[in-house]
């Protein structure tokens, strides 16, 4: 079974072939970052545009790398949320012309679901039942799976995603967008425990970051001698490249130790035979040093290039659901779903 994922969720336009659900032959990403840099954010409207003038490209490098022909692909899969509607638009209504002119079946996939395949296209893939981590900018959530479509989502964030609140925070310290890896690079020049933040007391395996962004937001303000009306934008100007560094370094520890708590409950309470990290945040040096020292399994880290969103965990997804006898979707009535949950 050769799949030709395709991801426009966000900014990232990719596109993949798969075979069998674990095999990758081809990973192409063409990301508009570059110019969503320039607002220190996402911009929904270039990331749509930027999706209609990559897609069809991408998808005709990622057929090249693979060495395939349309004969060769066996079933088309795209993402049909959560994301951005625009993005998610262009995918969809991409793929179903696709699977319309060239007779191909179409699966709908659920991006949140599809991070945690990245892991499945390990040399060594885990094992059921297994305990997922899935960390980006615009999730964080705890999943048990039982096997392949059969999971339960033992909790999620009540607010700010973990990715989000790295983004923040790093906007504070005026940091380069992304914030994730300017706020890693940054913590390894400070001292984590240079400031008590708090963890968010939350009810079993529910995660929350409002309450410690506004904390980092009060350090700042107090290590620079202002009140709390203070403008946060004005903050950066004041505060020294040493006092950044430990603040960094303060925050990326608790927020880290608040998923990697979490998930060291879960694995002891559900006993599973693996734990996988997916989601763009799992690229995070610092969080896969916690995980692996917290829980006494071999754990699943997909490579650097397979945490950010790519068609790769698309296609994986769909070549197991097809495995598993799952009908693909009509192609005349996909449709987007920003707000889709698992």
């Amino acid at each position: 079974m050769t799949v030709l994922g395709i991801e426009t969720s966000c900014d990232e336009t990719a596109a993949a072939v798969v075979e069998d659900g674990s095999k990758l032959r081809s990973n192409v990403i063409a990301s508009s970052l570059a110019e969503h840099a320039k607002y220190g954010g996402v911009v929904p409207e270039i990331a749509a545009r930027s999706h209609i003038q990559s897609i069809l490209p991408v998808i005709r490098q990622a057929l090249d790398e693979a060495d395939s022909t349309w004969e060769d692909i066996d079933a088309i899969a795209v993402t049909r949320g959560p994301g951005l509607g625009g993005s998610l638009l262009i995918g969809v209504m991409t793929a179903r012309s696709l699977a319309i002119t060239r007779q191909k079946p179409l699966y709908a996939i659920n991006h949140v679901e599809a991070h945690v395949y990245a892991n499945f296209l390990l040399e060594k893939p885990p094992v059921f039942p297994l305990l997922a981590l899935i960390v980006s900018g615009g999730h964080t959530q705890l999943v048990f799976f039982k096997d392949h479509s059969d999971y339960s989502v033992l909790g999620q964030t009540q607010d700010d995603a973990i990715g989000e609140a790295f983004d923040k925070v790093a906007k504070l310290l005026g940091l380069p967008y992304p914030g994730g890896p300017a706020i890693s690079q940054l913590a390894l020049k400070g001292h984590p425990d240079a400031y008590q933040l708090p963890q968010a007391k939350m009810s079993r395996y529910d995660f929350s970051f409002s309450g410690l962004k506004t904390a980092v937001l009060r350090q700042a303000q107090a290590a620079v001698g202002e009140s709390y009306d203070f403008p946060s934008s004005k903050l950066s100007e004041r505060l020294s490249e040493a006092q950044k560094a430990d603040i960094a370094a303060s925050f990326q520890q608790v927020a880290i130790a608040t998923v990697v708590t979490k998930a060291k409950q879960a694995y002891h309470e559900f006993g599973p035979k693996s734990v996988v990290l997916a989601g763009g945040v799992a690229a995070n040096q610092e969080l896969r040093r916690q995980l692996t020292e917290a829980i006494p399994l071999p754990l699943s880290f997909p490579p650097v290039e397979l945490c950010a969103d790519n068609g790769a965990m698309v296609g994986a997804l769909a070549g197991f659901k097809s495995q598993a006898g799952q009908p693909p979707a009509d192609p005349y009535a996909v449709t987007p779903d920003p707000n889709l949950a698992m």
